[in-house]
């Protein structure tokens, strides 16, 4: 951090972004008060490589719309459904590594329905950073356990699995009265 919200002066502690606060820290760092002219290029090329990235501005609107966030950084791989895979170590740990969802996987429209499942076995560990070897450079062994074809998470819709019970059900769904 280049600027100290809270500064010691010798007797008391400065509250933040009061003027002594801004009076000593200007003293303390006197060339670090205004972003230089090479910074400033550096922000507007970088917002210049955003909308480059994706595609211009509908590409980017897309994008946010779709992820909650616009990154661009180096293409690792894409998987056998079309994911694709990237990194950019500029950004913090954790957040280095992201994936763009395919819109069409299995015949199903995606596009707006993106889920955490869809990512591959093999890519989970590059993603999760378990490894730094991403599948596009080491392969992993093949696994029997390991489905073939993707299957959706089927969690909270008509398909998905509930044991059968011999009680009562307390709540029941609400059947609209038809029309006359």
């Amino acid at each position: 951090m280049l600027f100290n919200d809270y500064c010691y002066t010798g007797r008391n502690y400065c509250g933040p972004g009061s003027v002594s606060a801004r009076k000593y820290n200007s003293v303390r760092y006197p060339n670090q008060s205004r972003l230089k002219m090479a910074e400033y290029i550096h922000v507007v090329r970088r917002a210049l490589g955003q909308l480059g990235g994706h595609g211009g501005v509908k590409g980017l609107l897309v994008q946010l719309f779709r992820a909650n966030d616009v990154k661009t950084g180096a293409l690792i791989g894409v998987d056998k459904y079309g994911n694709k895979y990237f990194e950019d170590t500029r950004y913090f740990f954790g957040r280095h590594r992201w994936v763009i969802y395919t819109t069409e996987m299995n015949g199903k429209n995606t596009m707006w329905e993106v889920d955490g499942s869809m990512v591959p076995a093999e890519w989970h560990c590059w993603l999760h950073c378990m490894t730094d070897n991403p599948p596009t450079t080491h392969p992993p062994t093949p696994k029997k356990f390991l489905a073939e074809v993707h299957q959706f998470n089927v969690s909270g819709s008509a398909q998905a699995y509930v044991p059968y019970s011999t009680t009562r059900k307390k709540i029941h769904e609400w059947v609209p009265p038809k029309a006359q």
